[in-house]
């Protein structure tokens, strides 16, 4: 089984953060820039939050709220479900399941040290399987 710790070796660790008091625009621009649908927010070393492009949609653009003058803060998910380096994808999938969320960041004792989201655990789940069936069909010709 593939751990966390095996999916950041191969897709790297960086994460993209912002603080808190940066605004919605800030955050939407790097996001962009960066081609990704979410940041951690940190404040002090610690990840306070998740933005995503969902909190962007619900809590901003819907809302009426300006993306320029609007804090991260205030439209920020602050329960920040975590996992651990030694997990594997396949306990991530349950928490992602259980938490209905698509963005785990990935804490070693209190330091962030990467994040994964759906897409990187389908891919690894993909790739493990396709593994299993060439083993399998080399089993089966060979």
């Amino acid at each position: 089984m593939t751990t966390v710790q095996q999916l950041l070796d191969a897709k790297g660790h960086e994460v993209l953060s912002m603080h808190p008091d940066s605004s919605v625009l800030d955050a939407i621009r790097k996001m962009a820039d960066e081609n990704v649908g979410s940041l951690v927010v940190v404040e002090d070393g610690q990840p306070v939050g998740l933005f995503t492009e969902r909190h962007y949609a619900r809590s901003v653009f819907l809302k009426g709220k300006s993306s320029p003058t609007t804090p991260i803060r205030d439209i920020m998910e602050t329960r920040v479900v975590h996992v651990r380096p030694e997990q594997t994808v396949e306990e991530c999938m349950a928490v992602m399941s259980d938490k209905r969320v698509r963005h785990l960041p990935v804490l070693k004792g209190q330091e962030l040290i990467g994040i994964v989201s759906i897409g990187d655990l389908v891919k690894s789940t993909i790739a493990d399987q396709k593994f299993i069936i060439e083993q399998l069909e080399h089993y089966i010709h060979g």
